[in-house]
């Protein structure tokens, strides 16, 4: 069951939601928001293998022991699984399914499935319906043809998939003759190596919640809950009409348009952000929110982003591996309802070249044991002692691992976004907002400070610590890495992305930052405590988290940035202060295999040296790959779309220039127009073979210059040609849905 906590704050305009999976007990329940009977009426999560579901499908003792242990973040009885089993299925049927699918993450960047029937034999020569715990638990798909870095040869098939019992089993088209049982697992092969996505994810998620309970005790925090990560995942895409799609051969093979010229009327007019949104459009959004509410999916917001053409979607908060696996299915049902709705869905981070790309925008917080959000200022010094230890360890954190976080997002579509003009640059920093600035500013050189216009005063080293306001800063959408309030939006991630390596790699990050604090702490502590004063704390304590937070402070305020991340002055200055600026995939991914990168991922678990090495195969083959194909695909279009129209558009001009000079007439500015596309095509000609030569190769890295080349002839030649001798829709006609003229005989 997924319960809704809403947190209001003083001073704030907005509510923080948080969702999260079965996390609290059932008496915690009884006190939350009915989010579903507000929102989705009877439809939220009918879909869905949850706590509802279970309680009438399970016995009681089942019920009970299961969710206990999810609660607790124990291990599951393996004996409970039969009948876990047994009342999935039964449920499952009901709706419609005949199947059951493992549902996991390779290193494909999407998910994968095996169907399997829930019937067989019976002894009478009919069948029967079952399905057991050991199938719920297990699975055992051909692992051979899957990305894995070199951890499984070709001929070694074999590979297990597992259940993840922490994120809730769903059916895909309820109610149809294609529903089929989802059930989300983890992927790893003979020897345990993990091969997918979600086990990292995982194994980050623990060492963090270990690091998170070293806080917790310090802070003397009570609580019997694991702590977790959240997030919220905004996702940017793209909508045209399925019919320019079926015409432009780029979009299908690599999602995005290797050739085009931005139009007269484009985003320039700033109209279409948050515009009205068109009937169609609406009909599509609203038909993608019912399927995902049934689903389980927390959608909530809808609107125009700043291209035509170009909309997001964002869910409200959830636990951070149902929210990964939340969002891979908000773009499976993105596209998949975009076809039935004759649209096509592009996710690419740039399909459209010239106007704004789109991410994802994965807002990430952190619970304590105590159920509270630990980035949200508190109502007690002590709260927001704590508040200021968890903002300092982000600050580490993303100063210390700068490079490494680059590098889980670095993709070969984010780096057509990752520095453009309506993307966070390539340099990580941190936006705090200029009152919790002046704030760290004031710890770091000691003393006292008033917050705001108010009189409230921070003495550093002693217990009157005040509140803290909410809302302290306004939004930096320039920044990589902006601190919003209780939150911190990582924009960086890419729209066709899983979420689940960026997190990954947070994780892990603040789980070192926290653990380097704690120690750092605990050594300044004295030992025994002295007593207590009045209010429940000591001097001592606040003295030595005064030391320690001024020290962090010092070492990586470079980090903490407010200004303008699009603009050259930021990228000078960014260098003056020693951040790295890593602006290329190939070089991001470098970073992986860095020994200070390994150490980490082994230091809490969550990789092996093998895996790690493993992975940066995977990451830089699949980024070769992909500029390799689109270099091969603009080389077949150009040569056999392009060329073919250019010529057929000089040969027009050819006829022009002999028609006028037939009549005596002056052909000058005429034979002006066929200069320049005869020299255009001669451009265009050297631009193939150069790419060929290139394409011929073996080094990925060399492509992208050429076909860029490549590309601004061809983009010149069609603002040239006839629009009914151009073999392409063109990006005004797919932005605004015009139809195309009939081409010329």
């Amino acid at each position: 069951m997924i319960a809704l906590i809403v947190a209001e704050f003083e001073g704030a305009e907005c509510r923080s939601y948080i969702f999260m999976s079965r996390t609290f007990l059932e008496k915690d329940m009884t006190t939350t928001r009915d989010w579903a009977a507000e929102n989705a009426a009877v439809t939220f999560a009918t879909d869905v293998f949850n706590c509802s579901a279970m309680r009438k499908y399970l016995s009681p003792r089942v019920f009970s022991s299961f969710t206990e242990a999810i609660r607790k973040g124990e291990p599951l009885d393996q004996s409970l699984a039969d009948e876990i089993a047994d009342g999935m299925k039964t449920w499952a049927m009901e709706k419609g399914a005949t199947h059951f699918t493992h549902w996991f993450q390779p290193l494909t960047g999407s998910t994968a499935e095996k169907h399997d029937s829930f019937f067989a034999p019976d002894q009478q020569g009919g069948v029967i319906a079952q399905f057991t715990g050991k199938e719920l638990i297990q699975g055992e798909p051909d692992a051979s043809s899957f990305p894995s870095g070199g951890l499984r040869a070709t001929f070694e098939a074999r590979g297990y998939t597992a259940w993840d019992p922490t994120s809730d089993a769903f059916v895909v088209n309820a109610n149809t003759d294609r529903a089929v049982l989802c059930i989300p697992c983890v992927f790893c092969g003979y020897h345990g190596e993990a091969l997918d996505e979600k086990t990292p994810l995982l194994r980050s998620q623990a060492a963090l919640a270990n690091q998170l309970m070293r806080v917790a005790r310090l802070f003397e925090i009570d609580g019997d809950r694991r702590p977790f990560a959240t997030v919220g995942s905004e996702q940017e895409y793209f909508l045209i009409d399925l019919g320019f799609l079926e015409e432009r051969p780029d979009l299908v093979m690599c999602g995005r348009t290797l050739f085009g010229r931005r139009p007269a009327r484009h985003q320039q007019l700033e109209d279409h952000y948050f515009g009205r949104i068109k009937p169609r459009i609406l009909s599509f959004m609203s038909a993608a929110d019912r399927k995902l509410w049934r689903l389980g999916v927390p959608v909530k917001t809808r609107h125009n982003e700043v291209s035509p053409a170009q909309f997001e979607l964002a869910p409200v908060f959830e636990e951070q591996n149902l929210a990964v696996d939340h969002n891979l299915l908000i773009m499976h049902t993105l596209q998949d309802t975009a076809q039935e709705h004759h649209f096509a869905c592009l996710l690419h981070e740039k399909p459209f070249a010239g106007v704004n790309g789109s991410g994802k925008h994965n807002n990430w917080s952190l619970c304590g044991p105590d159920g509270k959000n630990w980035f949200s200022p508190g109502k007690t010094p002590h709260d927001n002692a704590k508040f200021l230890f968890m903002l300092v360890a982000v600050i580490k954190a993303i100063d210390t691992h700068a490079p490494l976080i680059r590098s889980s997002v670095a993709t070969a579509g984010n780096d057509h976004r990752l520095g453009a003009n309506e993307a966070p640059p390539a340099i990580m920093s941190v936006y705090l907002g200029e009152m919790l600035e002046n704030i760290l500013e004031k710890i770091h050189v000691g003393g006292s400070l008033r917050v705001g216009k108010g009189d409230a005063i921070i003495e550093i080293g002693v217990t009157s610590l005040p509140r803290i306001p909410k809302d302290v800063s306004d939004r930096n959408r320039t920044s990589p890495f902006a601190f919003t309030g209780n939150k911190f939006e990582f924009r960086s991630v890419g729209s066709s992305q899983s979420c689940a390596l960026p997190n990954t790699v947070l994780n892990i990050c603040m789980a070192d930052a926290i653990s380097k604090m704690c120690d750092a702490l605990e050594s300044k502590l004295p030992k025994p405590m002295p007593a207590k004063d009045a209010s429940g704390h000591t001097r001592e304590f606040h003295a030595a988290l005064a030391a320690v937070l001024q020290k962090e402070i010092s070492a990586h305020k470079r980090v903490i940035f407010g200004g303008d991340g699009y603009s050259r002055e930021w990228e000078e200055e960014a260098e003056r202060r020693g951040l790295p600026n890593i602006r290329t995939t190939p070089e991001a991914l470098r970073v992986m295999i860095e020994p200070e990168s390994i150490a980490l991922y082994e230091r809490f678990n969550v990789l092996s040296e093998r895996e790690t090495r493993s992975r940066y195969e995977v990451y830089r083959h699949a980024w070769d790959q992909t500029v390799a194909m689109e270099g091969r695909c603009a080389l077949n279009l150009a040569r056999t779309y392009v060329l073919p129209a250019a010529l057929e558009w000089e040969d027009v001009l050819v006829k022009s220039v002999e028609s006028v000079k037939s009549l005596g007439r002056d052909a000058a500015l005429r034979l002006e127009s066929f200069n320049k596309t005869a020299g255009l095509v001669d451009a265009l000609h050297q631009a193939l073979d150069e790419l060929e030569k290139i394409l011929d190769g073996d080094d990925a890295t060399a492509v992208p210059a050429p076909l860029s080349r490549l590309r601004a002839v061809v983009d010149e030649l069609e603002g040239l040609a006839a629009d009914a001798i151009w073999p392409f829709p063109n990006y005004g006609e797919m932005f605004f849905n015009v139809a195309r003229p009939r081409r010329m005989n």
